[in-house]
């Protein structure tokens, strides 16, 4: 079943919360999150394929050779969230998406919209954070 969305659709405290719409919104809003990433990781895989330790000046070769980690450490990041991109379009396919997986309660539309990967509501989030300064501290 395909659900299309309006053109100026906007999800709202209003209505159902994870409706159809609210669901398709979402999914949509990671597509093109894992699109983005995808594309940017291409570029970078492009440049690093051109680079090459051919510079004469040993400034210039150490440039290039943290450049290149930067690039690596990018690509790496963008590799983990697109993975948990995947984890969230699954949780739409099988209706758990939304909920924060500690509590079961709804996580908010606005923590979705800034936060579309969101696993845990604010509440959860910063109890967690708070249990792990607690035991970095230790």
């Amino acid at each position: 079943m395909t659900v299309t969305l309006p053109p100026d659709y906007r999800p709202s405290e209003d209505e159902e919360f994870m409706s159809e719409f609210q669901r398709e919104y979402f999914r949509q809003k990671l597509l093109r999150w894992r699109h983005e990433l995808l594309r940017e990781s291409d570029e970078t895989l492009t440049h690093l394929q051109e680079w090459q330790m051919q510079e004469a000046d040993i400034a210039d070769r150490a440039q290039a050779e943290v450049d290149r980690s930067l690039e690596l450490r990018t690509r790496d990041r963008a590799r983990k969230l697109i993975s948990k991109i995947d984890a969230a379009l699954q949780r739409i396919e099988d209706g758990s998406y939304g909920f924060c997986e500690e509590s079961g309660e709804p996580i908010g539309i606005k923590r979705l919209e800034a936060r579309p990967i969101a696993t845990l509501s604010i509440e959860a989030q910063e109890k967690h954070e708070r249990m792990e300064r607690t035991h970095r501290e230790e």
